[in-house]
C-alpha cells in the first residue's frame, strides 16, 4: 500500500520571523531561488504523492491558489 496523500501544515503567524513575515507569509520566503513551500511540494510529488493539501491560516490570501 502506497501513501498517495500528503498534508503540509503552513498555518501560523510566523512570529519568530517578524517583521519580515508581516509582509510575506513565511512559506513564501525565498530559499535559494524558490519559495520554501515549493521544496515540500516538490518532494511530495517526487515521492509519488498524488493529492497535496496545504493547511493555511484564514488570513493567508497569497497562497490560496492551487499549486499545480
Amino acid at each position: 500500500m502506497q501513501i498517495r496523500k500528503a498534508v503540509i501544515p503552513a498555518a501560523g503567524l510566523g512570529t519568530r520571523m517578524f517583521p519580515a513575515s508581516k509582509a510575506t507569509p513565511k512559506e513564501l520566503f525565498p530559499l535559494a531561488d524558490r519559495p520554501m513551500i515549493h521544496y515540500a511540494v516538490e518532494e511530495a510529488i517526487l515521492s509519488g504523492i498524488e493529492d497535496i493539501f496545504i493547511v493555511i491560516s484564514p488570513g493567508k490570501k497569497q497562497i490560496k491558489s492551487p499549486i499545480r
